[in-house]
């Protein structure tokens, strides 16, 4: 018999099985001997009250023993197959290329960046040096941004696929059980490399190909079908079935579409900065004490707030974090978030961003709002004076207008520059924030404070443009054969909901065929 409860826990309980059997034992009003086995379906952390507990849902096996289940996949070897072009090595294109395996059609994924051993030398360059390879950074190469994006797995797209089989898959090829039960699953950007190599060797393994240094620079269209792709302005590859999984900064694939007139949209995305405070200023607030105890870890937040007719909301939350540069351009500058496994940094950051509408920018352009992402990445460049060094101002001096003084020790490698980012952002952007900051304060003791600084400038939030699809086939509505997928189109937001798009646009490509 098996039975399905919820069980709270004091954080040092968590690790105690012989407890865990007492109290499940006692919820059921059983004795402890007929508790055979448990299973965490779900594992949370309620802050609510000044007692944290965490809040388990447990499938009890009572009078049988426990089975395991294992998640696994047979893949079959497509070497022969039917090929199906995949643009773009990240978690859509990743998936993509496992459900294409699985569905019989043979993967290959084309892939402008590097492979992640080869990748890690221009990161290192980026951190250290300032300098940018515009084919290899923190967005473009094996895995995508996805690669060094945290490894955060919540998502909301519930009815969008299946996250459990995403989340077994990560499993299965490195990624640590936990994270298919916890409420906020994460796997920590120093573990990713090696699992999303793993994933590729499986692709690899089934017969499909995986080819780096490898750029998209036409799409090749006849009679309003897809025939295959341009490499590197030279080599032709030839397939009727493209999915386009490139992400949400590469510029020259919505440029190239613009100039073929496939029909493209521009699209509002939100704009702002990175906020990092010391680790324990949130872990106090969350957690209701002086320090953290050493059975929880690194405390979240969540914020959002209304002004006027705009919503400040934090984004891409990292306990324990860094703040990267992610430019995958020259003379710009982008901020992005991070976390390793154990989130043992000393620092929180978080995007803290302003709706952009439509509206804000002028004309009918379908690119009107990438070139006004763009212009505010290259103002932030100008302001920081060079090599990926970072505008930046204490938080208490944005609100009042005053221009910092120094800036504290923050995680940014490249260097920050004291600067008033009111020059660089829209009025109505700075103007939300000044609004929303002294609020989130009210929610969070010791959030308003000019220990905290902010970073300019954190713009790629999500794509400034939309490549349109019908809802049924996911082709494009002009082009047969063409799979706009993900981030990139602007269908999804993040490693789950990109890796589901991913599994959805392969499966199209099974009904269609």
């Amino acid at each position: 018999m098996q039975k399905d409860i919820e069980i709270t826990l004091l954080p040092h309980e968590v690790e105690q099985t012989e407890l865990i059997n007492q109290k499940l034992a006692k919820a059921l009003k059983l004795s402890e001997s007929r508790i055979k086995g448990f299973e965490i379906l779900k594992r949370s952390i309620d802050a609510r009250s000044r007692k944290v507990i965490f809040r388990l849902q447990v499938k009890v096996f009572v009078d049988e023993e426990a089975v395991p289940e294992f998640y696994t996949v047979n893949y079959p070897n497509v070497a022969t197959a039917k090929p199906v072009i995949i643009i773009g090595a990240g978690p859509a294109g990743l998936f993509a290329a496992l459900q294409c395996i699985e569905n019989g059609l043979k993967p290959i994924i084309i892939e402008r960046g590097k492979d992640v051993r080869q990748r890690r030398r221009d990161l290192a360059a980026i951190n250290k040096q300032g300098l940018v390879n515009t084919e290899s950074n923190y967005c473009y190469g094996e895995g995508g941004a996805g690669t060094y994006s945290d490894g955060k797995l919540y998502t909301r797209s519930n009815k969008r696929g299946d996250i459990n089989k995403v989340l077994q898959v990560f499993v299965n090829h490195g990624a640590h059980q936990d994270i298919t039960i916890d409420a906020r699953p994460h796997i920590g950007t120093n573990k990713l490399p090696h699992i999303i190599t793993s994933i590729k060797n499986t692709i690899l393994n089934a017969g499909g190909e995986v080819m780096f240094d490898s750029q998209m620079t036409d799409i090749l269209i006849e009679f309003g079908k897809v025939k295959g792709i341009e490499i590197n302005f030279q080599d032709k590859l030839f397939a009727d079935d493209i999915i386009l999984a490139t992400g949400h900064s590469a510029r020259d694939v919505y440029e190239l579409l613009n100039k073929k007139n496939i029909l493209i949209e521009a699209k509002p995305f939100a704009l702002g900065v990175r906020i990092e405070h010391p680790q324990e200023i949130i872990d106090s607030a969350q957690y209701h004490c002086d320090i953290r105890s050493e059975f929880l870890p690194p405390a979240y937040y969540s914020l959002v707030e209304q002004v006027g007719p705009r919503g400040v909301f934090s984004f891409c939350m990292c306990p324990g974090g860094i703040i990267a540069p992610c430019a995958t351009g020259e003379n710009e500058i982008v901020v992005n978030g991070w976390s390793p496994s154990k989130r043992n940094n000393p620092y929180a950051n978080s995007g803290t961003v302003v709706q952009v509408t439509l509206d804000d920018v002028q004309g009918y352009d379908p690119l009107k709002m990438l070139h006004f992402q763009s212009e505010i990445e290259k103002r932030a460049f100008e302001a920081g004076g060079g090599n990926l060094v970072a505008p930046a101002q204490r938080m208490v001096d944005f609100v009042n207008n005053k221009l910092s003084i120094d800036l504290p020790k923050n995680s940014y490698l490249p260097g920050t520059k004291s600067s008033m980012l009111d020059h660089i952002l829209p009025d109505f952007v700075s103007d939300s924030l000044r609004a929303a900051l002294p609020l989130f304060g009210k929610k969070i003791r010791g959030y308003y404070t000019n220990e905290a600084i902010l970073v300019g400038v954190e713009s790629r939030t999500s794509s400034p443009v939309r490549i349109p699809r019908d809802k049924e086939t996911y082709q494009h509505p002009q082009v047969k054969g063409l799979y706009p997928c993900a981030e990139g189109a602007g269908y999804a937001g993040g490693i789950v909901s990109a890796a589901i798009d991913g599994i959805n646009c392969a499966n199209a490509i099974l009904s269609a065929s």
